[in-house]
Formats: C-alpha cells, sequence, structure tokens
C-alpha cells in the first residue's frame, strides 16, 4: 500500500518522517509561552499592541480582477479596478461573526502572527448554497497538523478544546497565515522565538527589582549562630523576623539578636546591581527583532520631526503592508474560493496604509512634466505619452506662436516710420 501510495504522491518528497509520523501531532512549540510574554514584557506589548492596531485600522475593498492588460492605477492613484459593493465575502469580511467587528478580529489574529508566527482562521458554511456565513479565529497553541507523508502532503488539522477534546478539521475548513519557519513546513516561526532568553532577562530582572524593593531596598543577610537550632527555636526566629524587618514599612528597625548570633550582611557591587540598564539592552533587542522603528515607542530623546515622519513612513511600509499582503493572500487563494463561482473575478485589497511624501510627489511631478515635454517635443503622441507617464490628458493644446518681436526704441524727439506732420511725409528714421 505504501508503494501505491508513493506513486500518487503530491510532493516530490516526504517532508516528515514515513514511520511514526503521527508523533508529531504532538509536539509543543511553546506557543502558549510565546502569547503570554505579551503581557510580561512592556517593550513587547508596545509592539505588538500598535501594530497589531495599526494593521486592523486599514480599509479594505472588493474589486473585479482586471481581464485585460489595463494598467492597474490611473493618474493621481486612483484605482482603474471597479469596486464591488455587494458581494457575501464583503459581508463575511466586514462582519466576520456576531460577536467581533472586522478590526477586533484582525487585531486578535495579528497578536498571534506576531507573536507565535501564526494566526488561524476558521470559516464557517450556513447557508443553503454552502458559502462561508462566519470567520472565527483559533488560538495557535491549540492548533495541531496532521501531516501526509505518503500522498497530500496534509491530511488536515486537529483542534484541542480547552477539557481536551479533539476536533478533527478538514484542510478547507482552516486558513493558516503564518509567518514560513525554516525548519518546519507545517507551522510558523514568530520574532519572540529568537528572543525568548531576553525576554526572560527582562521579566526577572524587573522582579529582582521589585523583590528588593518590597524587602526595604536593603540587600538580605546572614543571621550566624554557634550551635545548631531546634526547629522549634527555627520557626520562631524566621517568623519574628519576617514579621519585624519585612517590607519597606519596616525598613532601618533595630534588630536584637539573641546570645550567640551574628548578622552577616551581603552586600552587592554597583556592577551587580545594574538592572536598568540589563532592560535598556533587553529593549533594544526585542526593537530589532521586529524592526520597530524607537520614535515609534514613544521615545523623544533623539527625535525630531524629520526622523518621527520618517519613522511613520519605516513602520507602515516595513511591517503594516507585508502584514496586509499576507492577509490579502490568505483572502483571495483561500477565502474567496471557498464561495464558488462567485469568487471568481473578484479580488480584496487594502488602502495604501503608507503615509503621502508631499516631498516625494513634488519630485516626481517635476520628473514627469519635463519627460512629458521631452517625447513630445521629439514627436510623441501625447495622449499615448500621458498614459505611459500615468497623467491626466488635456487633450490638444494648440501651439503656442512665437512672439512678435517689438519695434527698437526711437531717438528722443524722432517721429515714427509712415507718420505725417502737416499732410507731408516725414523723413523715415533708420
Amino acid at each position: 500500500m505504501r508503494s501505491l501510495r508513493s506513486v500518487v504522491n503530491k510532493s516530490p518528497v516526504p517532508y516528515v518522517a514515513t514511520r511514526n509520523s503521527l508523533l508529531s501531532m504532538f509536539r509543543s512549540d511553546d506557543k502558549l509561552d510565546q502569547m503570554r510574554a505579551m503581557g510580561s514584557v512592556g517593550t513587547l506589548f508596545a509592539i505588538v499592541n500598535v501594530t497589531s492596531e495599526a494593521t486592523s485600522q486599514v480599509n479594505w475593498r472588493l474589486y473585479q480582477k482586471q481581464t485585460d492588460n489595463r494598467r492597474r492605477y490611473e493618474y493621481d492613484g486612483q484605482d482603474a479596478r471597479k469596486e464591488v459593493l455587494n458581494h457575501p465575502a464583503l459581508l463575511v469580511w466586514n462582519k466576520p461573526n456576531p460577536f467581533m467587528t472586522r478590526q477586533e478580529f484582525v487585531e486578535a489574529t495579528e497578536q498571534h502572527r506576531l507573536l507565535t508566527g501564526e494566526s488561524w482562521w476558521l470559516p464557517t458554511q450556513g447557508d443553503i448554497f454552502n458559502y462561508p456565513t462566519e470567520l472565527w479565529y483559533a488560538r495557535p497553541d491549540r492548533m495541531e497538523v496532521n501531516p501526509d507523508p505518503f500522498g497530500d502532503f496534509l491530511t488536515g488539522y486537529s483542534y484541542r478544546s480547552p477539557d481536551g477534546t479533539k476536533i478533527p478539521l478538514t484542510p478547507d475548513e482552516v486558513i493558516l497565515n503564518r509567518i514560513p519557519s525554516p525548519i518546519d513546513p507545517y507551522r510558523g516561526w514568530g520574532p519572540v522565538q529568537s528572543i525568548l532568553a531576553d525576554l526572560d532577562a527582562t521579566r526577572l530582572s524587573a522582579e529582582w527589582n521589585r523583590n528588593f524593593f518590597r524587602n526595604s531596598a536593603m540587600p538580605g543577610g546572614i543571621i550566624k549562630v554557634d550551635e545548631g537550632l531546634t526547629d522549634g527555636q527555627y520557626n520562631r526566629l524566621q517568623q519574628q523576623w519576617g514579621e519585624q524587618h519585612r517590607g519597606v514599612g519596616n525598613a532601618h528597625r533595630v534588630g536584637i539578636l539573641e546570645a550567640g548570633m551574628e548578622w552577616v550582611d551581603r552586600s552587592f557591587s554597583q556592577r551587580d546591581m545594574q538592572f536598568v540598564e540589563l532592560r535598556k539592552v533587553s529593549s533594544e533587542v526585542i526593537r530589532e527583532a521586529y524592526h520597530f522603528p524607537k520614535p515609534m515607542l514613544g521615545a523623544v530623546d533623539d527625535v525630531n520631526r524629520a526622523n518621527a515622519e520618517a519613522a511613520e513612513v519605516v513602520f507602515a511600509r516595513w511591517l503594516v503592508k507585508p502584514a496586509l499582503e499576507r492577509m490579502k493572500q490568505a483572502l483571495n487563494a483561500e477565502f474567496l474560493p471557498l464561495f464558488g463561482s462567485l469568487g471568481n473575478g473578484v479580488e480584496f485589497d487594502y488602502d495604501n496604509p503608507v503615509p503621502d511624501d508631499r516631498d516625494a510627489d513634488n519630485r516626481e511631478t517635476e520628473v514627469k512634466a519635463n519627460a512629458y515635454a521631452t517625447l513630445v517635443n521629439a514627436g510623441a503622441d501625447p495622449e499615448l505619452v500621458s498614459e505611459y507617464l500615468c497623467i491626466p490628458y488635456l487633450g490638444t493644446v494648440p501651439p503656442i506662436l512665437a512672439p512678435v518681436p517689438a519695434e527698437p526704441a526711437l531717438p528722443a524727439g524722432a517721429m515714427p516710420i509712415g507718420q505725417r506732420l502737416n499732410g507731408h511725409k516725414v523723413k523715415e528714421w533708420v
């Protein structure tokens, strides 16, 4: 049977082991820990929150596909495609399910993708035409992949409910939007996986500082005794010392030790206590993992208007736009085909989130104007030049006549040529 199935294998090589391949279903990628990291490190929360919010606020449209070779955009950035205002896919995308708006749905799935490298959509069919009527998301840590090493590359998915029940899902019941993993063709890989050690260092340094101030902002110490204590003596000493000296409210209280006991202070050097610097370094590492512009985090120490506006362009162009492109591919390649023939001939697209660059626009206008003048003066068709340069064609413009040269000025007191004086023609001045 295996040899027969290998003949119809839809992948040229197996991506999972041919033996015990079901073990891959139970691999743990620590997706839950990656999602929890958002609530433990402030820098990570800010990056994920700002990026997911910006992505969710972009407007989406549905267009008819162009079947000819017309350019996609007319002049001034106007889209040449015809917008579709009424379509069942557009209705579902604008209101994915009765409990979520599109903005909330997109924001939640973007949080999953930014933290784990995966976002999972579950479309549901419910009407008489078996078209999707709702769209839900699933937590990445609850989704499992069922690979097939012989035939179809993938047999389906499984969702593990909170009570442990596994719900099988077919491939057409799941839409996976992911950052491809370099080692696993079935799962995604997020930036958090590359900075887990730095996230732990940031979290632990914050906890160390908190416990330090809970302990009256003083380093701990050791009570040294000459002889061993009984269990009762040890418990009594520990309880009394904690009640009298633990906490900021009990700071600098005088401690009384019984005979034979000695207090040994534990001192820390300034180098050992540089946790503030550690947290700054960890924040830079987190920001670099997401290639997130520093001014977008609210830093104003070295920010002016010029680099702040540049940061907005970088943020929109290199973070928001790629996320929207992933969604557009998922919508057009996997979501629209679920609507059968209604999904043919239409495509989703988003409004460009990159802010306008007025200086660049002015430079582009100047370059196009110079190019238009050069080509037209060389004999090119003005209408074709306008179409090539994506600028409005204003029709045939009458040629500009050369100005008539002015007559030279006459000497003072001279009469113009042809002027008569008392009925006699005067001498003409040269």
